[in-house]
């Protein structure tokens, strides 16, 4: 299995790849997708370099699946309403590619990762270091994607088997018939 993580953000969206293999994790690259060469008042053009991005490292990397990060509510609501259309762009970019998206709280992240979820950005860099025996310390923004992916990794081998035991399969909790949802 390979995992893409993603942490969406307008500015600087980061991107992790690891193999599975059984209990073992292997790094296959990292890095941002940044949004600054674009004006920061034209959205449009913003969420366009991430949906491009996000295509490019799934065309070169061929994921099998991928995590990203649930938007958390700010203090400021604009921001919060920026950050979800990064998001947007970013999962739009992942299910154009066929890709499954799993979504993750940074709570869950860090939990799975350093151990609580209060882990500060430096943690997440050491041990995400440590788990991919990394030469050095990845960017905070390529950390975090990798600690998603590693995440993910770990928690859809549970998935798999409660899945397996309960022989469940997804509902559809809507569907559009003749204009109407029900």
């Amino acid at each position: 299995m390979r995992v893409l993580g993603i942490d969406p953000a307008l500015r600087t969206t980061g991107f992790g790849v690891i193999d599975v293999e059984g209990p073992h994790l292997h790094y296959v690259a990292s890095g941002t997708i940044k949004t600054e060469a674009v004006d920061t008042g034209h959205l449009p053009g913003r969420l366009k370099v991430i949906y491009d991005g996000i295509r490019e490292i799934t065309t070169r990397y061929s994921p099998t699946c991928a995590s990203i990060e649930i938007v958390f509510v700010n203090v400021n609501p604009q921001s919060t309403l920026l950050l979800g259309q990064a998001r947007g762009a970013a999962i739009t970019g992942l299910v154009a590619a066929g890709l499954d998206v799993s979504e993750y709280t940074a709570l869950q992240m860090k939990k799975s990762i350093v151990g609580h979820g209060h882990a500060k950005k430096e943690q997440i860099q050491e041990m995400v270091m440590r788990l991919l025996h990394l030469p050095g310390l990845p960017g905070k923004d390529a950390a975090d994607a990798l600690g998603l992916a590693i995440c993910h990794a770990h928690a859809s081998k549970s998935f798999a088997a409660i899945e397996k035991a309960t022989q469940r399969e997804r509902s559809v909790t809507a569907q559009y018939k003749g204009g109407r949802v029900r």
